[in-house]
């Protein structure tokens, strides 16, 4: 899998793509995600890329023509062109279900916004899908371009040792539940032991213990009720 990602900051990505599964995917050649500075493709001595937003307000905009001969260029690099994503407080919602349908795509081609947002011809003229991972503020597009990343690698083949993992994780399968408590060793930590039928060695009753514990999670998960007085706002 492909993955392009666009952004004035590449600087941020480097930890974070040479570090555990992500680095050795890399390495391994299951994934080939190459970072482009939205700025080489900037016009002028100064290599500007943000304008302040007509009609007034406070902050600047990028503007569309760095964003969008970036984007053009990056997909007339190789084919397929890839599947855009502009990563934006007004974008669809980030779930598992969502993660397992950008999984599928052979290219995806990420797109970080910056201060106030993007010009809002750069989605009319590349035709981008708008992603957003949460309601809550960030200060760009990076560290949700590499929420999707972490999460979409998850489930291409070979990025996992075990990839049962990944069918197994909270918000997968048919009934999207939230993943159950789990232990390891020791069997008792400070006074609190591991349940019994987890020792049984029985399978059948693990599974149905896992499952009655998943449903549990995802209950107590779904019923908390939000906390009065916050504002919800946006974020990438």
């Amino acid at each position: 899998m492909r993955i392009d990602i666009l952004t004035l900051f590449p600087g941020m990505f480097s930890g974070f793509l040479d570090g555990s599964l992500l680095g050795a995917a890399r390495t391994a050649g299951i994934l080939d995600i190459r970072l482009v500075d939205i700025r080489d493709f900037a016009e002028g001595p100064h290599r500007q890329v943000d304008d302040r937003p007509f009609g007034g307000g406070p902050g600047m905009l990028l503007m569309p023509g760095p964003v969008v001969s970036c984007i053009e260029a990056v997909q007339q690099a190789a084919r397929p062109a890839g599947r855009v994503l502009m990563l934006t407080p007004g974008g669809r919602r980030l779930d598992q279900a969502v993660v397992e349908e950008l999984a599928a795509e052979q290219r995806l081609v990420l797109v970080c916004g910056r201060y106030e947002g993007f010009d809002a011809r750069v989605k009319e003229t590349v035709a981008a899908d708008e992603i957003s991972i949460g309601d809550y503020v960030l200060s760009g597009g990076e560290v949700a371009a590499m929420v999707i990343v972490d999460a979409v690698a998850r489930l291409v083949p070979g990025v996992l040792g075990d990839e049962e993992s990944a069918r197994q994780d909270s918000f997968s399968g048919a009934d999207r539940l939230v993943e159950g408590p789990q232990y390891t060793r020791p069997r008792e930590f400070r006074g609190l032991h591991v349940p019994e039928v987890l020792l049984s060695g029985d399978h059948r009753r693990i599974a149905a213990w896992r499952q009655e514990q998943a449903v549990e999670a995802t209950r107590r998960r779904t019923t908390v009720p939000p906390t009065p007085g916050l504002a919800r706002r946006s974020t990438p």
